[in-house]
């Protein structure tokens, strides 16, 4: 994967470097080779097990008659859930904000749908499992809702799987993205559907001697997913871009505000991002007015929060969001040389997680624009499960208390050097850290 290339300004040290977890190539994510994982997953599903028909009499002998089998006694926890004072800002009382609200908390179904440029493989389809090792169920769906998160966050990568001048689609992708998509949907949650890994001078990239080739790409790609979705109601969210930048640049992961090319990159986005809404809303059923989140450059706060960055503008009212993508503070929640200390008690560390974010307040929600962090999270470290239930507590509560609704990113990875943010064994559909979970739901609602 890409490392960050860290800046010299303090802000965007800070909140724009810790992105790569959920936007970098990562071809390996440290839990296991490619090989062994596109092996560990050409096996056959097997079937789901028939209900048993019994008449409601039956039914009625068997609850009278079996005795219950004891639940077995959960072992106490060893991590402590802390309780957190956070004061609440004023949140505008709009629908885009009742909106959010609903939203609660997100999960990110990462490096699945959004692997790119696999070579090696030669069925499409084998993409989904080539970077996670695993085939998405709706077992890991239901899963996932019964845990407490109520939206699923779905990067897709598209650029792999189309062809010809005007980038068609594969169908056979896009059937795969849709069935997918439905198994959330199916269980009544929020979905966001966005264009992933596909930033790159043949398709799209934020500067101007690519701005042609970048607004037709997206005008085609957003017109296809656009129409294949345009019935689903305001459940499914079209996110325009992930993480637009310049990569491989000395700016892929800074801004700095002076820079020629930096401001150009910024311009680009904001054109970039009218040319995705446009196609969205020239599509019909319920396109014209579907809330669509739109990021600034490479999506960090900083890129929000920079003079040069505007929305869209919008045939719909008020159905805009700000996507924002922070995985701060850098040093606990990404870096790995960093710290792996976070105490929820400690007001320099929740300053980590504040700053930005009343910065974003002021910006944005003050102005009635709502604003979805799509990923944050905190690696694992050694020895820090009890620091990232601290922060997890804290940066929900913080961003709930400003009407922020926030996504984890997890990438299925547990073991090895690399970014392990995984969080459910999606193999088993169990959690590896309950505790986590817990302190993400604690201020969720």
């Amino acid at each position: 994967m890409f490392r960050k290339k860290i800046g010299c300004f303090a802000l965007a040290a800070v909140l724009t470097a810790g992105l790569t977890a959920g936007c970098g190539d990562q071809k390996n994510n440290g839990s296991q080779d490619v090989t062994s994982m596109i092996t560990s997953v050409e096996t056959t599903k097997a079937p789901e097990a028939t209900k048993a028909e019994v008449t409601p009499e039956a039914t009625k002998e068997a609850e009278v008659t079996q005795t219950p089998t004891p639940e077995p006694t959960k072992a106490e926890s060893k991590y402590e859930v802390p309780d957190i004072t956070m004061e609440a800002k004023e949140v505008p009382d709009t629908e885009a904000f009742t909106f959010v609200k609903e939203m609660k908390i997100g999960w990110n179904l990462g490096n699945t749908l959004d692997a790119s440029d696999c070579t090696w493989l030669t069925d499409e389809l084998k993409y989904e499992s080539a970077w996670c090792g695993v085939i998405t169920t709706p077992r890991l769906i239901t899963a996932v809702k019964e845990a407490g998160f109520n939206t699923i966050r779905i990067p897709v990568s598209w650029h792999n799987h189309t062809s010809g001048e005007d980038f068609t689609i594969s169908e056979v992708w896009m059937a795969r993205v849709k069935e997918v998509v439905d198994m959330a949907i199916d269980e009544g949650m929020y979905v966001i559907l966005n264009v992933h890994h596909d930033v790159d001078t043949a398709y799209y990239y934020p500067t101007t001697e690519h701005l042609d080739t970048s607004k037709h790409y997206l005008s085609c790609v957003w017109k296809q997913i656009a129409e294949k979705f345009a019935d689903y109601d305001e459940h499914l969210i079209f996110e325009t871009l992930n993480e637009p930048r310049m990569i491989g640049s000395n700016y892929e992961w800074w801004i700095d505000p002076n820079n020629e090319s930096c401001k150009d990159a910024i311009s680009c986005i904001n054109e970039l991002n009218q040319t995705a809404l446009d196609a969205i809303r020239a599509t019909a059923g319920n396109n014209p007015t579907r809330y669509v989140m739109v990021p600034g450059y490479d999506a960090s706060p900083d890129g929000a929060l920079n003079a040069g960055f505007s929305l869209p503008k919008d045939s719909a009212e008020n159905k805009l969001i700000v996507s924002v993508h922070a995985y701060t503070p850098y040093d606990f929640a990404l870096n790995e040389g960093g710290t792996n200390k976070f105490d929820s008690d400690n007001a320099s560390d929740v300053r980590g997680i504040t700053g930005f974010m009343d910065q974003l307040y002021d910006r944005f929600i003050k102005n009635s624009i709502p604003v979805v962090i799509g990923e944050f999270g905190a690696r694992a470290k050694s020895g820090n499960v009890q620091d990232r239930v601290d922060f997890s507590v804290a940066y929900i509560a913080a961003a709930r208390a400003r009407g922020i609704t926030c996504c984890w990113w997890d990438n299925n990875a547990f073991i090895g050097n690399g970014e392990n943010f995984g969080l459910i064994d999606r193999a088993s559909s169990k959690w590896k850290f309950e505790e986590i979970v817990t302190g993400l739901m604690k201020y969720a609602e």
